[in-house]
Formats: C-alpha cells, structure tokens, sequence
C-alpha cells in the first residue's frame, strides 16, 4: 500500500495511493496515521478495508495538496556519514558505528511544500535520502528481526543549514531543525512496495542541474543495522522516522560550496518512493509557507 495524507497543513487526512495512480480518501477507518494507528495493527486493518471498500471510496483531486504521509512522530532520528562518498567529500572517517542525531518534529511538511530559508540563513543545502518507518515498539532489537518492526519507507529531503549545523557551536540538531527542513513522501510505502530498498536508485537535482546520483547499496549501515542499533539506545515508537543518510553531491562538498538562494528549484526521487519538489523562499514571518 501506499499511504497519503491530504488537505491543507494542519487539516490532513488519511488517503492512499491506488495502483492506477488514483488516490482515494480513507477517513472512514477512522484514524489518522499516527502512533496508535501503527500500533494498534492499522496497516492490517486498512489492507483489509480497502478490499472491501476502495471502489466506493471518495476520490481525491490530484490537485489537492499532499502532506506529510504520517502524523508528527515521537522523534525523527538522522544519521550521519552514512554513504562513503559523503564522508569522503565532508573530509571527514566512515564511521566505525552510526553517527546519530536528531531533526525537530515541527520540520516535518509536505513533499512539494515550498522550503523557507530560517531567518539568519545563509548556507541552505539539501540532502536526498531514504526515510524508515517504524510499525511497532522497538527495543534492543536482534538485527536479523529488525525488518519486522519496519512499517514502510519514504523520500526524505533532510534539509540542513550549514552556519547553524557547523558553525555555531553544540550538536547538528541547530542545522537540521527549522520548519519545512523535512519534507516527507509523496506517500509512505509499505515493505512489500519497496522490495529492494537496499539496491534503489535515488538522485536530486537543483535547478535542472543533476546533484546527487547514487543508491541506497552505497550505505555504510543498512536498515537492519540501523533499526537495531538504535533500538540499543532509545525505544522507538510506532511512527518513528529513521532518516538514513545522504550520498554525495551536497552543495557543502562542492569546491567552492554552493548553497540554496531563493527561487531554486529543488527536485529529487527515489526509486519505488516517488519523486518530490520544493520551492526555495525566504521567511518573511509565521506565515512563510
């Protein structure tokens, strides 16, 4: 399946994406996709509603707007250094075990939502990468059951501003965490969707301009790895987000660096998670978006 959230921001409603390419609404199971939707076996129970139901389900315009496929999770867990490539061009070791860090829930938004530059921003760069969703509480997790606790995955721009991230002292989070610096989907896939989310093509293009062009085979710690590794640390709860990592080709490891200006145009896919596009604007105040 292929789960969509739609409507305005703030006023989504669950909906999935139809293998014929129409998307229907799915209130009438009567949860949003959030916590205990995942745990309370929703997947389950909206597999088996929309056998029975998705010929007379309301259609959804493919001019309305799509958010973020989940409700804001617990947390949204990064990790860092994750594609060879990408250390290499940061100048920086593969690391030995994942390099965690985490991006504020609030930056979550819609895959073609416009991304605001914070206020005081002046190195805006984008990151293509492969999103993990968590389907059931997850701790100290055998890495060969850690696909198990997997609901789905997702496309996943983790935004970063490099001034804030680098140079201003304290962890990544700073960088990582203003509002739209995580646009999430178009849809969340389900596991069975996604058969060689370890071998997907994924790239990202600015303007036009080819940026990124790799796969998730180039990952230093796959998604067992990872779904397990961080279950030693921290519980992860249905709905979680494990953002994976970035290959190379960010504007931070060009020579010289290349950062976002507004009016870019930031257009970026996965192989079987759909393709996204952001704007690039400034914040001109609370209403930015």
């Amino acid at each position: 399946m292929k789960l969509i959230r739609f409507g305005g921001p703030g006023q989504e409603r669950p909906g999935v994406l139809l293998k014929d390419g129409n998307r229907i609404d799915v209130s009438a199971i009567g949860s949003d996709y959030d916590e205990d939707f995942f745990a309370s076996g929703g997947l389950k129970k909206l597999e088996s509603w929309l056998k029975k139901n998705a010929a007379s389900a309301p259609k959804v315009a493919a001019t309305v707007r799509l958010g973020s496929p989940i409700c804001r999770p617990s947390k949204i867990i990064c990790i860092g250094l994750n594609y060879r490539d990408h250390a290499r061009e940061t100048h920086a070791e593969p690391p030995k075990e994942p390099v965690i860090f985490f991006k504020a829930t609030t930056s979550l938004t819609g895959a073609n939502d416009p991304l605001v530059m914070p206020r005081n921003s002046s190195k805006v760069d984008w990151e293509v990468e492969l999103a993990v969703v968590i389907g059931k509480r997850a701790l100290y997790v055998d890495k060969k059951d850690a696909l198990d606790y997997v609901a789905g995955y997702a496309l996943h721009n983790d935004y970063s501003e490099r001034t804030f991230q680098l140079e201003r002292g304290g962890q990544w989070v700073k960088g990582k965490s203003a509002d739209t610096f995580a646009p999430l989907g178009p849809f969340l896939a389900t596991r069975d969707e996604v058969p060689n989310v370890g071998n997907s093509k994924m790239w990202l293009m600015v303007n036009g301009v080819s940026r990124q062009n790799s796969s998730t085979s180039n990952m230093i710690f796959d998604v067992a790895t990872l779904v397990s590794y961080i279950s030693e640390f921290m519980t992860l709860l249905p709905g979680d987000v494990i953002s994976t990592g970035t290959p190379a080709g960010v504007g931070l490891g060009m020579d010289p660096p290349v950062y976002l200006k507004a009016g870019d145009i930031v257009e970026l896919g996965i192989e079987g998670l759909g393709e996204s596009r952001q704007r690039v604007t400034t914040y001109h105040g609370p209403h930015s978006r």
